[in-house]
């Protein structure tokens, strides 16, 4: 019996099988390809588990990351895995006055913020607590480097202030009470295509941030210059690699940053799913095999209520997953449990010969999984998800849905 095959037996499916130990080998490995003077954000929206949160922050031969954070929730997330508020960037478009003042209350003083009222809120709530906040202005540049991967800048957004518009705004940003106006935050484009892209495009941020600080005269304390690291989704394959990014990063920053290794400005990368991807295994029960019309389906106790699920939206990668197994001899489509056409996990995929009661395993499925799912679609219960270090398990859990009354009630 595999290790797969028995922590299905011993935990029932489907599970979600995270490891630790790869966990930080993907750290090791970004911090590796990044100029030793760079912070690590990690996105928590990619995988909030306390363990794998705690994996990325814990101390050892690797620098530990930051936290990046877009509600409450992944705040609570942060701090139960051990991040201080001081090693927490908060973003988003939408921070109401009640997470602003939650978030300031537990001590988070660095925020990415997106518009001019944006940087207001976050003022008001810092002078309603007495404190100074740092706000990065996240830019959505007019142009772009990389045409490839998911755009994340270059058109019309909810996401930063347009470049070409800061000049005229600063003026009002600068008036503004209760914040430090101390750098820029990018993040121009996810899951770049290769490595020439994402270099292109690091460059192309690095370029654009020394010439606003030139021209709004606005000296820069902090520059996260975003991500792009590519790791498969759901399919076999290993992390990209990034043999020359470090020196072109240094040659750049060179250029436009002469005093960056001395620590102006400092310097971040963030990464969600290229440090969390590889670690996680889905495992999924085949409840039935079906024949329609020549058709093949092998019908799992996992859909889109399990993974992928806000693949559609296009921030995610199109669900189309591929088995890790070599003993594949058919095709068939991978769908779900749910009565709806649209939980399909795979469509005329290559599989191995399976009954129900088997298992299938899908790689790389430690990034956007239940918690970027339709998890409460149809009242399922979640999956349960085993976190692994040197092949024992840590710990076993699942998240819970229930209705929790709220006061109010009565006559309206």
């Amino acid at each position: 019996m595999n290790q797969y095959a028995g922590l299905s037996a011993r935990f029932g499916t489907p599970l979600y099988v995270y490891d630790l130990d790869e966990v930080a080998t993907a750290r090791r490995e970004l911090f590796d390809a990044l100029p030793e003077e760079f912070e690590l954000f990690y996105a928590l929206k990619a995988n909030p588990h306390p363990e794998v949160v705690r994996a990325l922050r814990e101390p050892g031969t690797v620098r530990a990351c930051r936290a990046e954070i877009s509600s409450t929730g992944e705040l609570a997330a942060a701090l139960e895995a051990g991040f201080a508020g001081h090693e927490i960037l908060y973003t988003g478009p939408g921070k109401t006055a009640g997470e602003l003042d939650e978030a300031i209350r537990l001590g988070v003083r660095m925020f990415s913020a997106e518009s001019a009222t944006d940087v207001e809120h976050i003022g008001q709530a810092a002078d309603a607590h007495g404190v100074v906040a740092d706000c990065l202005l996240r830019v959505n540049s007019v142009t772009a480097s990389a045409t490839t991967s998911i755009r994340m800048t270059g058109t019309p957004s909810q996401f930063g202030f347009d470049s070409e518009a800061l000049p005229e705004v600063l003026p009002r940003l600068r008036k503004v009470t209760g914040v430090e106006l101390a750098g820029l935050h990018f993040f121009p484009l996810s899951n770049a295509k290769d490595e020439a892209s994402l270099i292109a495009e690091f460059q192309h941020t690095i370029a654009l941030a020394a010439r606003l600080e030139r021209e709004l005269g606005l000296p820069l304390r902090f520059v996260d210059i975003g991500g792009g690291f590519s790791v498969p989704y759901a399919v076999p394959g290993r992390r990209s690699p990034y043999p020359t990014l470090r020196s072109a990063l240094a040659a750049t920053l060179d250029e436009h940053f002469p005093a960056w290794r001395e620590g102006t400005p400092r310097l971040a990368c963030e990464s969600g799913r290229y440090l969390v991807g590889a670690a996680g295994t889905l495992i999924a029960g085949v409840t039935n095999i079906k024949v329609s019309r020549g058709r093949r389906f092998v019908v799992l106790d996992a859909g889109i209520n399990t993974f992928g699920g806000m693949s559609g939206l296009g921030r995610l990668l199109p669900v189309a997953v591929e088995l890790d197994d070599s003993r594949a001899v058919d095709r068939a489509s991978l769908v779900g449990p749910l009565c709806t056409p649209g939980d399909i996990l795979g469509r005329e995929i290559k599989v191995p010969e399976l009954n129900p009661g088997d298992t299938v395993v899908i790689p790389n499925a430690g990034a956007y999984g239940p918690t970027a799912s339709l998890l409460m679609f149809l009242g399922r219960p979640a999956p349960t998800e085993v976190v692994l270090r040197g092949g024992e398990v840590v710990s076993a859990s699942r998240l819970e849905h229930h209705r929790t009354p709220v006061s109010g009630t009565g006559r309206v």
